[in-house]
């Protein structure tokens, strides 16, 4: 696979890094550099994601008809590369990455039609229904019931760890519409208004002290069926294809993003009479990451080149989960050694985007445990690391 550069990707780099450098405030920048986790907080994320759908980059992997950008797969990498050195904030995926691309593939007209110009406008910030207690790894074993009545399912059940459900409202959820048969039959796929009556939010705070997840409770909640996607009980089918996009992500932008900080430290944390990045030992560390993230560049860039023929990225994306998950983990792991006794500290205020708190020790280093902390999730959420490898043997090794 030939990844150099021809003269028109390096044009297209300048002309989004003249972007970037003219779009990106400051006070976005620092909101940036303040993220904790694959969330960015919410303000931060709508306004950046405001000026990307004004310039028509919001969604660059969807098809031209339906908002995407055209660009090539080297170009689509170059963007997610440039975002990172200019520091741009994240943008929340459950929408972008998601929900629209599984509407793409399995929506009606009238959908799509709906739905996908909100989700690129951010008039409608989405939310994932799919873990309930007891029915997590083992999502099939999902109880929250739709039965019908008329025009409506009536919804009522619970679903728990739903990410950002404080700021969505709307959500697209998995629900079981019938009993009988294999636990994967039965069920159907719901896009559910978080306005309607009869849901409560709960918050659930995460280890590092933050609000990011929420449990559901459905009461009686009426959706209308014209809200279904897909065929009735046949919602595993959607859920699976959607999965496939939650499983891959562009792991190896926040790697990136890890490892420059990481570095940047290296070149003022003590050791001995030298700094930490003339330690021998750093420096092995620190060059197994850089060539894992090779690695992972580069089987990212194979299923960008199937999303660019218009296929799913499929069951190699579990695959790339795993790779994402450990070797992040293992920044994560490296970044928190690296900030020595910096780590330690808990300054929550310097964390506070909008607030000018200075932070205790180098400002590469308030991030490292926060994002250490949460970064532990990345084995389990969108399916666990066992369940991970269960796909891998079952639809790409045959096993």
């Amino acid at each position: 696979m030939d990844t150099a550069l021809s003269q028109d990707d390096e044009d297209f780099r300048g002309m989004v890094r003249v972007f970037l450098d003219d779009a990106l405030t400051e006070p976005l920048r620092d909101a940036a550099r303040k993220r904790t986790s694959l969330w960015q907080d919410i303000d931060t994320s709508m306004t950046w994601q405001h000026i990307l759908h004004a310039k028509g980059w919001a969604a660059p992997d969807w098809p031209v008809k339906y908002g995407g950008t055209g660009w090539s797969l080297v170009q689509r990498y170059i963007f997610a590369q440039e975002c990172v050195r200019a520091e741009a904030p994240a943008l929340i995926p459950m929408s972008l990455r998601m929900c629209g691309p599984m509407l793409i593939g399995y929506g009606t007209d009238a959908q799509k039609a709906h739905y996908l110009p909100r989700i690129l406008s951010g008039a409608d910030i989405w939310c994932q229904g799919y873990s309930e207690p007891g029915a997590g790894s083992d999502l099939a074993s999902l109880h929250t019931a739709a039965i019908g009545d008329g025009d409506d399912y009536v919804v009522n059940g619970t679903k728990i760890w739903t990410s950002y459900a404080q700021h969505a409202n709307m959500m697209f959820a998995l629900v079981r519409t019938a009993t009988d048969g294999k636990k994967q039959q039965g069920i159907s796929f719901l896009l559910i208004d978080m306005a309607l009556p009869g849901i409560t939010v709960r918050p659930i705070t995460n280890i590092a002290g933050v609000h990011e997840l929420n449990q559901v409770f459905f009461e009686d909640v009426r959706v209308p069926k014209a809200n279904r996607v897909g065929a009735e009980n046949d919602g595993w089918s959607v859920a699976k294809y959607l999965l496939e996009f939650e499983r891959f992500s562009m792991g190896s932008v926040e790697l990136r993003r890890t490892l420059g900080r990481i570095e940047a430290l290296a070149k003022i944390t003590p050791a001995g009479c030298a700094t930490l990045r003339d330690d021998a030992d750093f420096r092995r560390q620190f060059a197994r990451l850089e060539v894992n993230a090779l690695t992972l560049e580069a089987s990212e860039q194979r299923v960008l080149a199937n999303l660019s023929a218009g296929k799913p990225p499929g069951p190699v994306s579990s695959s790339l989960n795993i790779q994402n998950a450990e070797i992040l983990q293992s920044a994560d792991m490296l970044g928190v050694e690296t900030a020595a006794n910096y780590a330690s500290a808990f300054q929550p205020e310097a964390l506070e985007v909008g607030r000018n708190r200075p932070p205790v020790g180098p400002e590469q280093a308030i991030t490292m445990v926060p994002m250490y902390l949460s970064n532990r999730m990345k084995s389990i959420a969108g399916g666990s690391s066992e369940i991970q490898r269960n796909i891998v043997a079952k639809a790409i090794l045959g096993l």
